[in-house]
Parts: structure tokens; sequence; C-alpha cells
């Protein structure tokens, strides 16, 4: 694998090129102002300590939830306005994911970053539109997806002209009801010159193992990261919350504060390690 990939400039953050790896975290759906202010203020800060850039993740809409019952946020309107009242408050980098080419409109007027989630990877019109919005874009691989696949996506988002495209891989489909990290898919990925990101808590869930919800297991979320910075990526990915055992989603695979931070410090010293 290339041991420099194209460096993406994200606000005032660097992704890729010779930097040290980034944290996009955040709660997985935005329940609430004070749920969200509070998490962004806590990952800015602990990101400081270590000098960790830093980029925040909340969904304005989870629209791909288990169950017609299932909470999916407070809207595009209240979410991308708590969104923008984020940036700009804390002054960092904010993303979210979007799930159909209308939203784009609005979206990228209020964040630095757009995230097109895992389901939606191949859907060539929403990612030829997020290209042509000219910001950032992350695209989660599919769970269904190989990494040689991911060329395909890349090229896509290529086309129109925008070069700022990042990958995330967040786990392969294994069986029913489980994921697998095949770490070999980083340096795959990465070989086509683009910034690599490693969704550590997405990787641990359990889609649909509840019935009407996802299940998942946060223990192993340090060891895949940590195996993730060893390989080689260019960032973590991570959702966050203050308590997720109450989290109105994706609770059993989140990390709270206090994990984070520990991990965060953890991963660094990996990271220098492995560097020298």
């Amino acid at each position: 694998m290339p041991s420099i990939v194209r460096e993406i400039k994200i606000k005032d953050v660097s992704v890729g090129g010779d930097n040290i790896f980034c944290l996009i975290a955040g709660p997985c759906v935005i329940e609430n102002e004070k749920i969200v202010l509070y998490t962004a203020e806590s990952l800015k800060k602990m990101c400081a300590d270590e000098n960790i850039p830093f980029i925040f993740k909340a969904s304005f809409d989870k629209a791909n939830r288990s169950s017609i019952k299932s909470f999916r946020g407070l809207g595009m309107a209240k979410g991308l306005s708590l969104l923008r009242k984020i940036g700009e408050y804390f002054d960092v980098p904010v993303t979210t994911d979007v799930h159909c080419v209308t939203q784009l409109k609005d979206v990228k007027e209020s964040v630095d970053l757009i995230q097109i989630p895992a389901f939606l990877c191949r859907q060539t019109d929403l990612l030829i539109a997020a290209g042509e919005t000219k910001k950032p874009v992350n695209v989660k691989k599919g769970q269904f997806l190989s990494p040689n696949e991911v060329k395909n996506i890349i090229d896509k988002v290529l086309s129109t002209g925008n070069k700022r495209v990042m990958i995330t891989e967040r786990g392969t489909t294994f069986g029913y009801n489980n994921l697998v990290s095949d770490f070999r898919s980083l340096p795959v990925m990465r070989d086509f010159g683009y910034p690599v990101i490693y969704d550590a808590t997405h990787s641990v869930q359990e889609p649909g193992a509840m019935g009407t919800s996802s299940g998942g297991n946060k223990r192993f979320v340090p060891y895949l990261a940590k195996a993730a910075i060893a390989v080689g990526c260019d960032g973590i990915f991570a959702e966050v919350h203050p308590d997720p055992e109450k989290a109105l989603s994706d609770g059993p695979n989140m990390l709270n504060l206090k994990e984070m931070k520990i991990l965060l410090r953890e991963l660094k010293n990996l990271y220098n390690a492995v560097k020298k």
C-alpha cells in the first residue's frame, strides 16, 4: 500500500497525507440539544489534549432503522440547525448522513463533510450528486462489498471532478446478524490513493439481532480500533454517547465518553510506536 495517500482538507482538519489519524465521532443520532452539545464539547477537549484532529458526527435522521417504531432523529430542520451550531460554537468540522439526492441542497450548507451510508454506497445518482456539491465525501463501504469493488465507488465521485473522497470500512456480513472485519481491506483500499477510515463501533454491530433493533458488543471496539491503527488507516470512526445504555439508537455498540478518552490515548501511543 502507498505510504502516503491523498491529503484531504475538511475545514481546518487534514486527513490522509502524512498526517496523524483523525477521530470522527459523536452520537449515532441527534436525540436532543443537550446530549449533542455535551458530547461535542467533551470529544473536542479529549482530542485537543492528545493533539488528534476531530470531526463531529451525528445523524439528523436514521432512515434505515430496523423497525417502523424506532427513533429516527429530530428531522432535517432541527438536526441541521444543531449541527451548524456545533460547528460554529466549537469550531470543529461536522458531518452527517444523507439518504437521498433531495437532501443534499440543505445538508451541504450545514456540514463540512458529507457521509454516504453503507447501504447506499452503490447508489450512483446519490454519489454523483454528493460529489457535485464539491464538499468532501466519506462513503461507507457496504457490508456486502469486497474492498476491491470500492474503486467503482471512488470513480463515481471522481467523475464529478471532486477528488476529496474517503472510504470507511465498517465490517463485512458474516452469516446472519453478524459482521467480521478483514484488515486486509485497509491496505487494499488505500492502494486506490484516498484516505481510509475504520469504523470501530459499527464493526461490532449485530445487524437486526434483537428483532426490532440491532445488537452489538462494544467490548471488542478497542481491540479492532487498535488493529486498524497497527495495520494503517487515516482515521477512526466511533459512535460515542454520554450514557449508551439509554441511547435511542446503536446503544449496544457505542462507547461512553470515559471509554473513548482512554481508547484515544491508547490509539495515539500505538500510532507513534508503529510510525517509529
